[in-house]
């Protein structure tokens, strides 16, 4: 290039467009909002499903955190291919770990803790891991991590005290099967940590 000339290198200025940064699965958010009445399930919806880590700020950046929702609304985010229910194949022999929250501020943080250690396979027993679930009620806010196998006690306690590490929690939390849930309403837990 000739002193003084105004030309500049093709590849000056231009953006070099970066590769997306891949999970090691695809998630998929969930909602559902149940109207008086009706059958569980009918009106869970998938929202979104995602793969990268710019897919998934791009979405938390545009959807509501857990907090926002209605009353009696439910929020999950599960590995692709999981629906959030009992009946799903990969949750029918699970159960799950469940938390209170002690207060909204303190639910999003919580929500956003457990989504960055699922989709960033921060727990050891990454594939036990179905899915996470804020739910939203007039009295306590919880959320509840859903595992798939609940028999296994040493693995399930291990992702219990990892989960109470990530959302920072002291109180003890516990863990209850599935079939007990389904069974009873007010199941007791199993394991605890």
């Amino acid at each position: 290039m000739a002193e003084g000339s105004d030309a500049v290198p093709a590849d000056v200025g231009e953006s070099k467009q970066q590769q997306p940064h891949r999970l090691e699965r695809k998630w998929t958010f969930w909602f559902d909002k149940p109207k008086q009445g009706s059958a569980w399930g009918s009106s869970l919806r998938k929202v979104y499903t995602f793969d990268t880590v710019e897919q998934f700020w791009c979405l938390y950046d545009q959807i509501f955190r857990p907090s926002k929702l209605p009353i009696n609304a439910d929020f999950h985010c599960f590995k692709a291919g999981i629906e959030p229910k009992w009946e799903d194949p990969e949750c029918a022999n699970g159960g799950k770990w469940s938390v209170t929250s002690r207060g909204k501020n303190n639910l999003d943080t919580m929500w956003l803790e457990t989504l960055m250690a699922m989709i960033g396979e921060q727990f050891d027993e990454s594939d036990e891991i179905c899915g996470v679930v804020a739910t939203v009620r007039q009295r306590q806010d919880k959320l509840a991590l859903w595992t798939k196998t609940a028999t296994n006690e040493a693995v399930q306690t291990s992702i219990g005290r990892k989960w109470k590490e990530i959302i920072d929690v002291t109180d003890k939390i516990t863990y209850s099967f599935h079939d007990d849930s389904r069974r009873e309403k007010s199941a007791r837990g199993r394991y605890s940590v």
